[in-house]
């Protein structure tokens, strides 16, 4: 078997950086295809899994190899204090389309129109997760899969469908979009179908995305208070899902 560095370099053109113990947790538990993982601590890694993550342990064991910290670091853009690394097999575009493509369905997709920040997009692909979502789509230059959204998101990219489309290829249902010109979304029951859409964080909806949409939705806000967090506003609109017929998976 080669070493563990060689393994990386091997893999690293192509695969996705799981940065930490949350991320390389959370991967495997929603099935994703290890190929090599690293730590700083192999004992301490395993005690964490043992207090946190119990279900992987065993994988964790198998999988983990020791390498000096000098080696680490120089193998990830930005250490992560558990000292834990690994590379993972992206999912399949073609499977994800078909996820967010298939009908009926349980659950939304969440659409991110032209994002602009890595750690919102993380986070909000780690609330999707939560709520169970069916995926989460990006417009614009923004990469889904950027290792700074991954970290952000904790690993659960592998746990939902998450891809980049254009406005034009969005995920068929209706299309319900975010904007504080719209109907207060307290009035309206979200389907389990819907197509979520939330405009960047700076400028809102996209002309093309607005005109597409087939309502739109305000959230309940104080006057005078400009905006909420997009990561704030994903998950109040995925809770109103959620108590008003949707469901958490338990």
């Amino acid at each position: 078997m080669t070493d563990p560095v060689t393994r990386w370099r091997a893999c690293a053109g192509t695969a996705v950086l799981l940065d930490g113990f949350h991320a390389l947790k959370h991967a495997l538990r929603f099935g994703a295809a290890v190929p090599v993982a690293v730590t700083t601590d192999r004992r301490a890694a395993l005690a964490l899994a043992e207090e946190l993550a119990g279900d992987v342990r065993d994988a964790l064991e198998v999988l983990l190899t020791e390498v000096p910290a000098r080696t680490y670091a120089s193998l990830v853009p930005r250490p992560h204090p558990t000292g834990v690394a690994a590379l993972a097999v992206r999912p399949s575009r073609e499977a994800n389309l078909r996820a967010l493509g298939r009908l009926p369905r349980t659950a939304p997709v969440v659409v991110l129109d032209t994002p602009r920040n890595l750690g919102n997009a993380g986070a909000v692909i780690r609330l999707a997760a939560g709520f169970g979502a069916t995926g989460v789509v990006t417009t614009g230059p923004l990469d889904p899969w950027h290792p700074t959204v991954v970290r952000g998101g904790a690993g659960l990219h592998f746990a939902t469908a998450v891809e980049r489309l254009g406005v034009d290829e969005l995920p068929p249902g209706p299309l319900f979009a975010l904007d504080p010109e719209g109907e207060d979304i307290r009035g309206t029951e979200l389907p389990d179908d819907a197509v979520l859409a939330f405009g960047s964080e700076r400028s809102g909806l996209s002309a093309p995305l607005r005109a597409r949409a087939g309502r739109l939705l305000r959230l309940p806000m104080r006057p005078q208070v400009s905006s909420y967090n997009l990561a704030t506003s994903v998950a109040m609109t995925l809770y109103h899902w959620s108590a008003t017929g949707g469901a958490v998976p338990v």
